[in-house]
């Protein structure tokens, strides 16, 4: 079985996020960047499927510009066999991403696809889900457990009530929860052998995609700063804040 993980470049997530001066975004220059948390939640879950001698090969993908390719090389040397960049400029959103992985899906004839439920970056919790509709595919959203054995998927996931148990029949699309496992570091070693294994270059153009953008950012800006709490000496008082000051009530 063939597995293909997606992976996003994006604002580490030890760094403190600023707002460009000119309000159009999040400021990305001279910022450390990282793998999504996630979709390292999702390469770890390839990686163990391969070990179990349910995964025969691991393809990790990656879309945007060229300084992607440090993400997938870190994907490599955390386990994956190949990797494969769509490389564009074009600020991607989640349809024409999960566009892009579709024609690439279906060019590598996967049978399982992991993505990571959301990205930090831009929270959308989107692209996963959108990807099996677009396939044709089963999902199975907010994983954090996968059991896979004859030809089908048996996914434990979280909801508001406690734990929600599904079953699939391959080809799956699968988004990866926190609670899944706990990712890997790569080692020394493999991050030298990283550095010889295949990394294709595609561009959207090859896929017959287009990633023109169909929403538009009008402004972006920081939250307000929280205001200073006050005491108050009685419960009327009290009241009398949420319903005139606050109007809360």
């Amino acid at each position: 079985m063939k597995v293909i993980v997606a992976v996003k470049r994006v604002v580490d997530y030890n760094v403190k996020v600023r707002v460009r001066s000119d309000g159009t975004g999040v400021e990305t220059a001279n910022v450390k960047m990282s793998m999504n948390p996630f979709d390292e939640i999702a390469v770890e879950e390839a990686v163990r499927l391969k070990e179990a001698g349910i995964a025969s090969e691991i393809v990790a993908v990656s879309l945007g510009v060229t300084a992607c390719q440090e993400t997938l090389r870190t994907a490599l040397a955390v386990g994956a066999d190949r990797a494969v960049l769509v490389e564009t400029d074009v600020e991607l959103q989640p349809l024409a991403v999960a566009r892009l992985l579709k024609s690439v899906v279906e060019r590598e004839q996967a049978q399982l696809v992991l993505v990571g439920k959301q990205a930090i970056d831009d929270d959308a919790n989107q692209t996963g889900q959108m990807l099996a509709a677009l396939l044709g595919w089963a999902q199975a959203t907010n994983a954090c457990k996968l059991e896979i054995a004859d030809g089908s998927a048996r996914v434990t996931r979280e909801v508001d009530g406690g734990l929600e148990t599904l079953n699939a029949k391959l080809p799956l699309v699968m988004s990866t929860d926190l609670r899944l496992n706990t990712p890997r570091y790569a080692t020394l070693p493999n991050i030298m052998k990283a550095k010889k294994k295949q990394l294709e270059m595609l561009s959207p153009a090859v896929l017959g995609v287009d990633p023109t953008p169909r929403l538009r950012t009008l402004d972006v800006s920081e939250p307000a700063g929280r205001k200073a709490g006050v005491m108050v000496k009685s419960v009327a008082e009290l009241v009398e804040k949420l319903r005139n000051e606050a109007k809360v009530i």
